[in-house]
């Protein structure tokens, strides 16, 4: 392999000795051994290693091409980039990933069988390093965005896991991004206090914005093997306008939250927020922003754009993140005004920013998205029909069992309207019944607080489902119910449990979860 010398970069590593491992990605990447397991750093886009995972893709297909194995296990915070995830596996360099990935090229070699993939709770991945469940952490490729001169590490636009790869790994690679400002420092707030079961102690925190730790992360430089400056950006992460079904699922949780105040089950000023990642999180934000309350915080993990708004508005105080995820008009907003968020944002552990126990402390209203939801409130985040994994349940487990309030929500249909998002059984469960509060489609929003399973599925119909499912689904709980009243199955869940997953078996042989007698004379139809 040839061994490019490193760019040469007015300096940011403070620290002598660290100065001296200065490398090329290439020297760096050959370092990294077959069958390491290998903690990057990274989170939904933001402040992973962007050299050194591209030269490894190519240190591994040197060893594929000459017929040598090198596959490697890939831990990180959530998703990365292509540079990261999707140059890795394209090579087929990783033989396990988690906790959580997006990449197409990743999705394709789990789902062919060629990848293995555990999907975690983002909460718990720190904690199974610790605990040894993982096995034992070889290597941390971390991005930062300078070295001071004791070596502790200014964090750049994520913070994720890094902490603890840091602290478990035997070796440590650094790369240095001078594409990141140093105006990031004070930003962070890493947490050292956390520690194993029976030594845990309550995490003081109680209101979203407290400052519990350092701005910065400790490394012990001896671990530190080496060192690649780049100056690289972040993945820009592009969201399209709010179309018609998200302004509406929007409108529907605006009025819902007004009607929560009115009834003196919610503040003025609401509680924390937390929102998942993609365009219909994005119209919430912007409804709220446009909305009735102020003084809004937010406890989240992951700060898009439509938070950054309500910071620069006024009408979010203050909002708590363990990673940046902006488009790139937005970045340049935030480097515009960095003085203004430093003082508004706090950047934390992924443990921490999605701790169950501050979670259930803060009370956070939490809105994530779901791929379905059955007729009971079951809901299903992570796979296509059962089988094939999307991206994986990230954090939104950590919040809806723990939150004050637990909110789905994504359109009706898919699929050009042959796909139901309400269905009569989901075909895989993420969040189960007892953790799902309020389901909202652009058709309504069904609340389903103190409502048995069979008063559920009315609601839900009713409020979620769209007017081309509606007869099919008000069908199968009648028939459920009077199979049940005949003695064939109880009357507390009524299934037909060999029709419960045939709308999904439907659209594998078919294209469509319509049946052949079903009329298609409303999929256009949106109520007002």
């Amino acid at each position: 392999m040839t061994q490019n010398p490193p760019p040469v970069f007015p300096s940011r590593i403070a620290h002598a000795g660290l100065r001296q491992k200065i490398m090329s990605a290439d020297a760096a990447a050959a370092l990294i051994e077959h069958g390491d397991h290998v903690g990057m750093s990274g989170f939904t886009g933001a402040g992973y290693p962007k050299a050194i995972p591209l030269a490894l893709a190519q240190h591994i297909q040197t060893h594929h091409d000459a017929g040598k194995d090198f596959r490697i296990g890939v831990w990180t915070g959530a998703s990365t980039a292509p540079e990261l995830d999707g140059a890795l596996a394209k090579v087929g360099g990783m033989d396990m990933r988690l906790p959580y990935q997006s990449d197409p090229t990743c999705r394709a070699r789990i789902n062919d069988g060629e990848m293995a993939y555990i999907d975690i709770h983002l909460s718990h991945v720190a904690q199974y390093v610790w605990f040894g469940f993982l096995g034992k952490l070889n290597v941390a490729v971390i991005e930062v965005a300078g070295i001071l001169e004791d070596g502790r590490l200014i964090p750049a636009t994520s913070v994720g896991n890094n902490k603890t790869w840091l602290d478990q790994a035997d070796k440590v690679i650094l790369e240095v991004n001078h594409g990141h400002t140093l105006g990031l420092e004070g930003m962070h707030d890493i947490y050292y206090g956390t520690e194993r079961p029976p030594h845990r102690k309550p995490i003081p925190m109680t209101h979203a914005g407290d400052r519990i730790g350092e701005p910065y992360l400790r490394c012990d430089p001896a671990k530190v093997i080496a060192i690649v400056e780049t100056n690289l950006p972040d993945r820009d992460t592009r969201f399209s306008a709010p179309d018609e079904a998200s302004k509406r699922i929007a409108g529907h949780l605006m009025a819902f939250l007004q009607d929560e105040v009115k009834q003196g089950r919610l503040p003025p000023e609401l509680l924390p927020l937390q929102s998942g990642v993609g365009n219909i999180a994005n119209a919430v934000m912007e409804s709220l922003n446009d909305g009735p309350f102020n003084d809004l915080q937010g406890y989240t993990e992951v700060l898009q754009d439509g938070m950054l708004a309500m910071l620069k508005s006024g009408k979010m105080a203050m909002a708590s993140s363990t990673a940046l995820s902006f488009s790139a008009p937005v970045m340049q907003e935030f480097l515009a005004n960095l003085d203004f968020y430093r003082e508004r944002i706090v950047l934390r552990p992924q443990e921490i920013s999605n701790h169950p126990e501050v979670i259930r402390r803060l009370g956070i209203i939490a809105m994530n998205g779901m791929i379905e939801a059955d007729l009971y409130g079951n809901v299903n985040s992570t796979h296509v029909m059962g089988t094939r994994i999307m991206n994986g349940i990230g954090g939104s487990g950590d919040f809806a069992r723990n939150a004050y309030l637990s909110v789905f929500m994504t359109p009706s249909t898919a699929k050009g309207g042959s796909i139901s998002c309400i269905v009569p059984m989901v075909s895989h469960v993420d969040h189960t019944e007892h953790d799902v509060q309020i389901i909202v489609t652009e058709q309504g929003l069904a609340d389903l607080r103190g409502l048995s399973p069979r008063q559920r599925s009315r609601r839900i119909i009713e409020r979620c489902a769209h007017p081309d499912f509606q007869p099919a689904l008000l069908d199968y709980v009648e028939r459920s119910e009077a199979n049940a009243r005949a003695g064939h199955a109880g009357m507390h869940t009524p299934h037909l449990l060999d029709e419960a997953l045939s709308w999904h078996s439907r659209y594998e042989q078919t294209g469509s979860m319509k049946s052949q007698s079903e009329p298609d004379c409303c999929s256009a139809h949106i109520p007002a």
